[in-house]
């Protein structure tokens, strides 16, 4: 079962060239999802500013990145910060093109889980990681690309829990609600900024091999699981490269007739009903 990325990255889903000249910011973009995204991003022609709570992990996907990316070591739940990494992105390099945003986490050890456990503080917490801050980076980007006059593209990472419920091993209500507000919040922005050619899209990943899944990946029963609830490809979990391809095409000029998406990557989880142990 492959759970990493290829270390040599990605090759953009095979489309070179199809981000040319265009900047982008990844907010969450030091680690998992984020930083495949960043490296098929560059592959395709583009350019990066990064943004991770982790100077060490930063700097280290910096050092992978090479001269197309710069990095802002920062907090995605503080306002500040899309604002921040889009100015960055104007300064090194002359201009602001889309945002995806990746940055989310589990709220289990907060105190997230089903309705009847989920604590004050577990919802407060997980809304403000998961939703809060998607907000935060929407705004940010919208208000630039309005000030430019200019077409933009937003892409924000929901989740398959989003729409699709798997209570017995992934029944935290905060982090699903938290999800599925993004999509709310997508395709309400989408209809609303259409005429202005702002286009906003989300992924819906299923489970990925990324640092916030280690829990997932290293319990047998729910490897078992997602044999047949991801059946597709050997019925494995995903790795952060199979969502790359997407990225890169809803970031480009090659999706400007789409908006208001969402798109489940996901080995077929939403379809699948997946054989309990």
């Amino acid at each position: 079962m492959r759970l990493e990325p290829d270390a040599a990255g990605s090759d953009a889903g095979g489309m070179p060239g199809l981000l040319a000249d265009k900047v982008l910011v990844i907010i969450g973009g030091t680690a998992g999802l984020g930083l495949s995204a960043a490296r098929a991003v560059i592959a395709a022609g583009g350019r990066v500013v990064i943004v991770g709570r982790d100077t060490i992990d930063g700097q280290a996907a910096l050092a992978q990145l090479g001269d197309s990316a710069r990095l802002l070591s920062a907090d995605a739940t503080d306002p500040g910060t899309a604002p921040t990494a889009i100015a960055q992105a104007l300064e090194a390099f002359g201009r602001f093109d889309g945002l995806y945003h990746v940055a989310g986490g589990s709220g289990r050890s907060e105190g997230d889980g089903p309705l009847d456990l989920l604590t004050d503080s577990g919802w407060d917490f997980t809304l403000r990681l998961n939703l809060t801050s998607v907000f935060y980076s929407n705004r940010a980007a919208v208000q630039q690309f309005l000030r430019q006059d200019s077409p933009g593209a937003i892409l924000n990472c929901s989740s398959v829990l989003g729409l699709s419920p798997s209570p017995h091993f992934f029944g935290t209500h905060a982090y699903a609600a938290a999800k599925s507000a993004i999509i709310g919040l997508t395709r309400s922005a989408a209809s609303t900024y259409a005429p202005k050619r702002i286009r906003i899209n989300a992924l819906a990943p299923g489970l990925v091999a990324t640092p916030m899944s280690t829990r997932a990946q290293q319990n047998p029963e729910i490897l078992d699981f997602i044999r047949s609830k991801q059946p597709l490809d050997g019925g494995r979990i995903g790795n952060p490269t199979d969502l790359d391809a997407a990225v890169v095409w809803l970031l480009s000029s090659g999706s400007e007739f789409v908006t208001g998406q969402v798109i489940a990557v996901d080995g077929g989880w939403t379809v699948s009903e997946g054989q309990l142990p």
